[in-house]
């Protein structure tokens, strides 16, 4: 897992803003950082003229460990341990992250059984003043190219300035100076690349943050929010998959507020875009950010009902897909659309931009990416063909359920 800075966004004043996250691990430190666009500062060096540096966050570098603890939480901060099943951790940081491990291992358990040979190769890893992760990634096996699964717990803290920034709180004395700003964040999210060019990848990924207030800042506020989503990127539409598909995310919406799968489809289809290709990376599901206008238990309830549903809305269009015959021209096309995922990734996602920019680990940055993709110059699939109709789909959003 990489090192992080993290940095504070151009987000609306009322709360600090996870705004538009979709890379692998983006949770980790580095990720982090891309999250949140900290506003920068003037620092003169040795000779005297001025340069601009982020305001960065400080997390502690991580260590590989042998096992995976009951907890990456610091000591005191939930209680039975995740190992328990006589009953249930209070906190929603226990909560969400006894969630997050839990759908970690229901993934991954569903993954396994669909390739019948291939396992996870797992990393773990945690730091001195408390957090850590768990990494999954199955590589060339028998159904998958490469798939990713993992989850992350980060402590850390952020500048003073950027807490007060993003709060817009009157009540924070402009005279006083408080002192650093810590934060916790914790997710799941994955990436599965199939290797038949007629079964769709998937992303997926949901998060929970906090914020405590400024030492020295008496009686400031606590700040939270909730974010992810699930998305589909097949090479080839199957009216029948992607509708499936769609009505898993809306039926999980549904039990908690008719609102949310329109609202969140849309924000789906307008996050994946890529501005160059003037078309989406695939064909959305659901996406949302920054929640916390709702009561916390729901949007826990929320974030955990889409970490479920991810199986089932998933793994039976694998199981249809998975062995279906292709030729030569079908995988082309496959790693063409690949290259697009390659592009978004690369392009455009902020973790993904980030980490490569301030050095990051290569292999964490980058294991979101398919193992093969393709490009050919000036290609155009002929109007009409089954090819055109998934460039149509991505240019043009459909409404699937």
């Amino acid at each position: 897992m990489p090192n992080a800075i993290l940095s504070l966004s151009s987000a609306p004043p009322v709360s600090l803003s996870f705004k538009h996250r979709s890379n692998l691990f983006p949770l980790t430190p580095l990720q982090l950082n891309k999250t949140l666009q900290l506003p920068t500062f003037r620092t003169p060096p040795n000779n005297g003229k001025f340069s601009r540096k982020p305001l960065a966050a400080i997390i502690e570098k991580e260590t590989a460990i042998s096992e995976r603890p009951e907890t990456f939480l610091r000591e005191g901060e939930e209680d039975p341990p995740i190992s328990s099943s006589s009953s249930s951790p209070s906190s929603v940081r226990a909560r969400f992250e006894r969630m997050i491990r839990e759908a970690q291992d229901t993934v991954c358990s569903a993954i396994e059984e669909v390739d019948k040979g291939a396992s996870f190769k797992e990393d773990v890893w945690s730091r001195p003043g408390g957090g850590g992760g768990i990494s999954r990634v199955l590589q060339d096996g028998h159904v998958w190219e490469k798939a990713g699964v993992n989850v992350s717990v980060v402590y850390g803290q952020m500048p003073p300035d950027a807490y007060r920034a993003a709060k817009g709180d009157a009540s924070l004395d402009p005279s006083v100076k408080p002192g650093p700003v810590p934060f916790f964040a914790a997710g799941i999210s994955s990436v599965l690349h199939p290797k038949n060019p007629f079964a769709p990848t998937l992303h997926f990924n949901y998060r929970y943050f906090e914020t405590d207030p400024p030492k020295d800042a008496v009686g400031a506020p606590r700040q939270w929010w909730f974010g992810g989503g699930t998305d589909l990127t097949p090479s080839y539409i199957f009216e029948e998959d992607v509708k499936h598909f769609h009505m898993a995310q809306k039926q999980a919406c549904d039990k908690f507020d008719p609102g949310f799968y329109p609202r969140f489809k849309k924000w789906c289809d307008d996050y994946f875009y890529i501005k160059h290709r003037g078309e989406r990376r695939g064909l959305g599901g659901i996406f949302f950010d920054d929640l916390c206008d709702y009561d916390q238990e729901l949007l826990l309830g929320f974030a955990t009902e889409c970490a479920k549903s991810v199986v089932p809305a998933y793994i039976p269009i694998i199981e249809r897909r998975k062995d279906t015959p292709f030729t030569d021209q079908h995988k082309a096309w496959q790693q063409l659309r690949r290259g697009r995922y390659v592009e978004f990734n690369l392009v455009y996602d902020r973790g993904t931009t980030f980490g490569l920019k301030t050095g990051g680990r290569i292999e964490s940055i980058l294991v979101s990416l398919p193992l093969t993709a393709r490009w050919e110059y000036d290609h155009n699939p002929e109007e009409g063909s089954e090819e055109w109709k998934l460039l149509d789909a991505c240019i043009n959003p459909k409404e699937w359920v």
